[in-house]
């Protein structure tokens, strides 16, 4: 595989890093009203949901939902009902977020599941993979397996790398924010009505 075809790649993953989807929205609530630990731990969790769907497009397992109506309407319907009951709890929760003494870790270690199921049932993703990686792949390529694990592992290093930024980025930004209880549990709120509005969204969406 040509350096010319690394660098298109990387490029295109850089963009669609950039445009605003369910993920970065999902770790920009989080890094908003919970702080930096909370938007690492979604960013994490959001990287390891994109290695399973690029392990299911290695696999083919990815063509086989995307390519059946029902199928993808159920990974659809989850993903969009767990969406869904995120924010449901985050509008329920009292007062904004904090991490109890003691409980620190399981707490984010909880956010970073999150993260994980809401990309590992985002049925878009799936084609992302399936869709886009064949595009840099030669038809004649005689390790064609290889190299598009490959190219999945250079999108989702770049995916994360990217996370990461808007974390810190979003963190210093809204941190004297998050100080304030009264408005640390409105950034509360609104992540909990973000998270349904995704939902709703996934659930609308069509392949």
């Amino acid at each position: 595989m040509s350096w010319h075809t690394y660098m298109l790649f990387i490029g295109a993953s850089l963009v669609l890093c950039l445009v605003p989807g369910p993920d970065m929205l999902f770790l920009l609530g989080r890094t908003i009203a919970q702080g930096r630990a909370a938007g690492l731990c979604a960013a994490l969790g959001i990287n390891l949901g994109a290695y399973l769907h690029l392990l299911a497009a290695v696999t083919g397992l990815s063509a086989l939902v995307l390519a059946s109506a029902t199928a993808f309407t159920v990974v659809k319907f989850a993903g969009a009902a767990y969406l869904v009951y995120l924010g449901w709890g985050a509008l329920r929760a009292k007062g904004g977020f904090t991490l109890p003494e003691g409980r620190g870790k399981s707490a984010l270690h909880h956010i970073f599941w999150q993260g994980f199921l809401s990309d590992a049932l985002n049925p878009k993703v799936a084609l992302f993979y399936t869709a886009l990686l064949p595009q840099f792949m030669s038809a004649h390529d005689p390790h064609a397996v290889a190299h598009l694990f490959e190219l999945g592992v250079v999108g989702n290093t770049v995916g994360i790398s990217t996370s990461v930024v808007y974390v810190f980025l979003a963190s210093r930004m809204t941190h004297a924010l998050r100080r304030n209880k009264t408005i640390s549990a409105w950034l509360t709120k609104a992540m909990g009505a973000l998270f349904i509005g995704l939902g709703a969204k996934l659930a609308t969406e069509k392949l």
